[in-house]
């Protein structure tokens, strides 16, 4: 593996990608984004080593606000790579709370988040929803570049353990069966150029943490970034979830996960993963074990026998929901795959 970051002693910085989607992937970047060097420092530093932070979005959801415009403005699902861009912001508590907010009244606004809106108004007015993504980022001074993998209208497809097949990311995340293999449709979409090049010149790429079936995956169902991953000299760590999902994920331990990803893509496409060992607390516990959910079980010795290197560490953070602690998740993967590589 390549290990760049120095040149003629002084510190160069690192290019970093991460590919997801929903609040997963938001969590990992807001984290990140206080280690991306600013416009004011002169070069990267130890403390700010990310010279490049990349986005690669999932734009399967057909679900909500996002699955609204979508069917009926033929665009892109906007909602997680709004997500993004709020992660990603200089001033993310006001933009939050702008971009978040959602239309509780009025006839055909009502469950819509402005955020939303505000890249379908843009997608209209640039005619073109990468071009809109660019646009908004800088108005919004987002430190990173956000691509979604794909400008092509796809869906999701499913073929469950039954052998039933089902169709759309809402319709999967529902099912009660177990998932035995998921694909795009149309099979074949191009990635966006630029997120490819990303890929190639990646120092480190982060796969999750997110929906296993209808976030991660995906990205990786396209052909150009399947190569660009498998290719790749640099780590390519999967951030593992905390909890297993009802339906998509249930009865999963960490090595099931792994073997997921494994038998979707053709090569290796995992070096390490960063799962967390902190326990919950006993009554948030109980409340999602009664949605069919529980922790990720780490297991540990598969996960060892598949050569996947092994990072633990305590990344919960409970306020009322579980989600990463976002400070905490990114020191860790930066101190192993940035400032100390293995």
């Amino acid at each position: 593996m390549k290990k760049p970051g120095s040149k003629n002693g002084s510190f160069q910085g690192f290019r970093v990608v991460a590919l997801g989607g929903g609040t997963g992937l938001s969590a990992l970047l807001r984290g990140l984004r206080e280690h991306v060097a600013r416009q004011s420092d002169r070069y990267p530093t130890r403390e700010r080593p990310i010279k490049d932070l990349a986005a690669i979005v999932t734009v399967t959801d057909d679900g909500g606000s996002s699955g609204r415009l979508r069917r009926e403005n033929r665009m892109l699902p906007p909602g997680d790579i709004r997500n993004c861009m709020v992660a990603l912001s200089k001033d993310e508590p006001l933009l939050s709370s702008l971009f978040q907010y959602r239309f509780r009244s009025g006839r055909g606004l009502r469950g819509h988040n402005f955020g939303n809106l505000f890249l379908a108004a843009l997608t209209h007015v640039t005619g073109d929803f990468g071009e809109a993504v660019r646009v908004s980022s800088r108005v919004l001074a987002v430190r990173g570049r956000i691509f979604p993998s794909t400008l092509s209208n796809v869906h999701l497809v499913a073929t469950l353990a039954n052998g039933q097949r089902v169709r759309g990311e809402t319709r999967i995340s529902r099912s009660q069966v177990p998932i035995r293999k998921i694909a795009l449709n149309p099979r074949r979409v191009q990635a966006l150029p630029a997120a490819i090049e990303a890929l190639r010149r990646a120092d480190v790429i982060f796969m999750g943490p997110g929906s296993l079936y209808t976030s991660v995956i995906p990205n990786l169902l396209i052909p150009e970034i399947a190569e660009a991953v498998t290719s790749s000299k640099a780590p390519r760590v999967y951030i593992a979830n905390l909890m297993t999902q009802p339906g998509e994920t249930a009865h999963y331990v960490l090595s099931d996960h792994l073997r997921a990803i494994q038998e979707h893509v053709h090569g290796r496409v995992i070096d390490a993963v960063v799962a967390n060992r902190q326990s919950i607390s006993r009554a948030v516990a109980r409340r999602y074990r009664a949605e069919g959910a529980e922790p990720v079980i780490v297991d540990r010795e598969n996960v060892l026998q598949m050569k996947v290197r092994l990072i633990t560490g305590n990344f919960v953070e409970e306020h009322g929901v579980l989600r990463h602690n976002s400070p905490r998740l990114a020191r860790q993967v930066i101190d192993h795959y940035l400032l100390n590589r293995p």
